[in-house]
C-alpha cells in the first residue's frame, strides 16, 4: 500500500519550489512541462529508468500492470525526444486503473487519448516514433532521474501548469508546512497591494524577498 496523500488544495508548484529552495533542497523539474494547460497531478512515484536497447533488443516493460491506484508513473528515458516510451494503450490502462498520472524524462505520443480522457501527462514533448526496439527496460522501482531531480519510489509528485516538482518523502511534511507559511504571506502581501499598498510597502511588510531564501 502507498503512503496516503497530502492535502496540498491551493498550494502551487511555484510555492512548493520556493519551499524546496528554503532548505535547499532540490526538486523542481527541469523541462519537464504539461501536456494542457489545466491539467493537475499528485502521487507518489512509480519509477521505471529505460536505456538504449540491447541485441536482441529487450521490451519496453508491462510494469503498469503492477501499480496501484493514485500512483504516478516516473518515466526515465535520460531525455530523449527521439522516441517515446508511452502512448495511446498506456494511457487508456492507466486512466481506467485510476492511476495518478505520468511524468516523463523524454517524450510521449498520442496525446489525442490523454486529452480526450483528461490524463495527466508532463514530458518534454510530444513525438510519433516509437521507442519499441530503440529503448528497454533497466530497472523497475529504483531511484531515477528526472529533470536533473533524482526521484525514489515513493516520493510525493505534484504538478499544474507550471510543470512538476518531487519531494523526497523523508522531506515531506516540512516542505509542506514551510509551503503553506509562504503561501499565507503571499495572500497577505495581495490583499495589502490590493488593498492600496505599494508593492514595495506590502513586500517589505511581509518578508516577499525572504520567502524563499535558504535559512543559514
Amino acid at each position: 500500500m502507498t503512503a496516503p496523500l497530502p492535502d496540498l488544495d491551493g498550494i502551487s508548484t511555484a510555492t512548493l519550489s520556493d519551499a524546496l529552495d528554503r532548505l535547499g533542497r532540490p526538486g523542481s523539474l527541469l523541462g519537464i512541462v504539461p501536456l494542457t494547460n489545466g491539467q493537475r497531478l499528485l502521487g507518489r512515484a512509480f519509477t521505471v529508468r529505460y536505456r538504449p536497447a540491447g541485441h536482441p533488443p529487450g521490451t519496453v516493460g508491462d510494469y503498469i500492470d503492477e501499480m496501484e491506484p493514485g500512483q504516478v508513473v516516473v518515466l526515465d528515458n535520460g531525455g530523449r525526444t527521439d522516441c517515446t516510451v508511452w502512448g495511446d494503450i498506456l494511457t487508456a490502462v492507466a486512466h481506467r486503473r485510476g492511476l495518478g498520472g505520468t511524468v516523463i524524462d523524454g517524450v510521449n505520443r498520442d496525446v489525442g487519448r490523454a486529452l480526450d480522457l483528461g490524463y495527466p501527462i508532463y514530458s518534454r514533448g510530444r513525438f510519433m516514433r516509437t521507442g519499441k526496439d530503440r529503448v528497454e527496460v533497466a530497472e523497475v522501482s529504483g531511484i531515477v532521474t528526472i529533470g536533473g531531480v533524482q526521484v525514489s519510489p515513493g516520493d510525493l509528485l505534484a504538478g499544474d501548469d507550471d510543470g512538476v516538482v518531487a519531494i523526497a518523502s523523508g522531506a515531506e511534511a516540512e516542505v509542506i508546512e514551510i509551503a503553506r507559511g509562504i503561501a499565507a504571506r503571499e495572500e497577505a502581501i495581495l490583499a495589502d497591494a490590493l488593498g492600496g499598498a505599494t508593492i514595495a510597502e506590502a513586500r517589505a511588510r511581509h518578508g516577499y524577498h525572504l520567502l524563499q531564501r535558504k535559512e543559514s
